[in-house]
């Protein structure tokens, strides 16, 4: 038993969607929560004016009956309300009538930094918007509320998880680029309390927690870098220093320092959960880079589109949703059950056979 999610949708098309499978039957989801984490991806300094368009709202179209899961696929949908601004250029089908609002003339200038060449090329594109359209980060707002969902499923057995901006000056620096028609990164770190030592395996890559929280977190657009625990820092370190001596008392075994980041040989150890990523600035920018035409090859510069300074604060809640997602996905590979009920008593059963319990 284990959860998966399939999304699709364009940034500017009619709405996002999202499929998730391998729920429990019975979990009570609460749609203002859904809606908060929403809303908090389009808040922080530094975001386009997009986000006084956008007012991101979940719908369920399948899986839930009166607010609780049937253990069935759940249907999510979140709407693009600027696709009205687009309806002709975002067309799902041959548009009718005369070329109208936005999204109408192609886009033959690939910015540098996104998926705009590359996707070009792959798939034999000579419109770059086919492959922007859908790598834009746009998307995440379907993973944050699949997300939201992973994270109450987290609470029936005491697990939560929060992050943060690391770093001084974020709103100074977004200042000043904002001024020189710039943009910039920044660091996230996301932290999950209560997660029993377990999840994961050491068995094959595939199933290593370690592993798999760094491909959804490398997998989400603009990261470049993944740390867990005191992560690059321990390339420097001796390896007396490096790893975290055991104490056990009457409640198990626990650790006084925590470097490696609550995961050791691809399993969690019963420590807090630490994870930080690298947000590279974001490569859409007001004052545009150089670029070749994918038709002619002339010199020219690139795709002016909005776009945000800054999408540092709304990195966090994605990756947020993103941690919980895997830390859920393996929960429920440890304990399974077709009902809540079960999936609870499984883990509590786990943990009266183990020497551990959350601090």
């Amino acid at each position: 038993m284990t959860l998966a999610l399939t999304t699709a949708g364009e940034s500017h098309g009619p709405a996002l969607v999202a499929v998730v499978t391998g729920l429990p039957a019975g979990l009570e989801l609460d749609r203002a929560a859904i809606d908060a984490d929403l809303a908090r991806r389009q808040k922080g300094y530094g975001r386009s004016p997009r986000q006084r368009i956008e007012t991101d709202r979940v719908e369920v179209l399948a899986g839930l009956r009166h607010g609780r899961t049937l253990g069935t696929p759940l249907a999510l949908v979140v709407r693009n309300r600027d696709h009205e601004n687009w309806a002709w250029g975002m067309s799902p089908w041959p548009p009718e009538g005369d070329p109208s609002g936005k999204g109408k003339e192609p886009v033959t200038l690939p910015r540098p930094g996104h998926a705009d060449l590359a996707g070009a090329l792959k798939y034999g594109l000579a419109d770059v918007r086919d492959a922007l359209e859908r790598a834009s980060a746009r998307h995440t707002a379907v993973l944050v509320a699949a997300g939201a969902i992973a994270k109450a499923l987290l609470r029936e057995i005491g697990i939560a998880v929060d992050s943060e901006v690391l770093g001084e000056g974020l709103e100074r620096r977004i200042d000043e680029a904002r001024a020189e028609r710039d943009t910039v990164g920044g660091v996230v770190e996301v932290r999950a309390r209560g997660v029993p030592p377990g999840l994961g395996s050491y068995a094959t890559k595939e199933e290593r927690l370690d592993a798999r929280l760094a491909a959804t977190l490398m997998g989400t657009q603009a990261v470049k870098g993944v740390e867990i625990g005191d992560g690059f820092a321990l390339a420097e370190t001796r390896g007396s220093k490096a790893h975290d001596e055991m104490t056990r008392d009457e409640r198990g075994y626990h650790r006084e320092t925590n470097r490696a980041g609550g995961i050791e040989a691809g399993v969690s150890n019963g420590e807090e959960i630490v994870v930080r990523l690298a947000m590279k600035p974001l490569p859409t920018l007001m004052r545009p880079l150089r670029s070749a035409d994918l038709e002619t090859g002339e010199a020219g510069e690139a795709l002016v589109e909005r776009s945000d300074v800054a999408a540092v604060e709304a990195l966090a809640v994605v990756a947020e949703a993103c941690v919980a997602w895997e830390l859920g996905r393996a929960a429920r590979e440890k304990f399974g059950g077709d009902a809540l009920g079960d999936f609870v008593a499984a883990h509590r059963a786990y943990l009266e056979r183990i020497p551990w319990s959350p601090r």
